[in-house]
């Protein structure tokens, strides 16, 4: 149970804290925190992984019938990339020291990010209007599943986003920071790559 406790924290939230072997090479040479969100993104590969064999699996019975993609879904992929872009401009930002880089971007990342959510909320309610509900077909409650696992996801980013945020607010350095931009940098672009495949994947079915 400790250890199962231990992969649900998200311990790159908890600082900048070294890794747990640092005279060895490979993953336990790293800082914890990248060890910690490393895991979490292999379990979360696991999980995306088995929702969509399932989805494959399942579209093949005849009560399937596809719905249709909301054009704000279109508008939500491109500010995602835009929110994914900005959290890297951020880490380079870091990188190079530029502490004014690295608040433009997280501040551009967060903006991005809360409008993709609010434009998922909306593309919901148009779904919903349309007579698109979860219970009416198993093609729309594998959307909205998929949709909401996802938004989930990245409001939990969003608070590791906050957290990082706020150091930066309260003044301290690039190099103090960069660990939390870079691992917010690295979620942002595996929930972009997620986001893309879901999202192709709902267009071509």
């Amino acid at each position: 149970m400790g250890f199962l406790a231990h992969l649900t924290e998200k311990p790159w939230l908890e600082g900048e804290s070294q890794g747990v072997d640092t005279d060895g090479g490979g993953i336990f040479s790293l800082p914890t925190p990248q060890i910690g969100l490393r895991v979490f993104l292999i379990v979360a590969t696991v999980l995306f992984t088995l929702f969509i064999v399932a989805y494959t699996d399942r579209m093949v019975v005849a009560d399937w019938r596809p719905m249709p993609e909301p054009w704000l879904l279109w508008v939500n992929t491109a500010l995602l990339i835009a929110s994914s872009v900005a959290l890297h401009g951020a880490w380079v930002g870091a990188d190079r020291g530029r502490i004014d880089d690295v608040r433009a971007g997280l501040y551009a990342a967060g903006v991005f990010a809360f409008a993709f959510l609010a434009g998922q909320i909306l593309a919901w309610q148009q779904l919903v209007a349309m007579g698109y509900f979860a219970a009416s077909n198993p093609a729309n409650a594998f959307f909205y599943l998929f949709t909401a696992l996802h938004a989930l996801h990245l409001l939990g980013g969003l608070v590791a986003w906050g957290r990082t945020t706020a150091k930066v607010r309260r003044g301290l350095a690039p190099g103090q920071v960069h660990l939390s931009v870079e691992l917010c940098a690295i979620y942002w672009h595996f929930l972009l790559v997620v986001w893309l495949v879901l999202f192709g994947l709902l267009l071509l079915t």
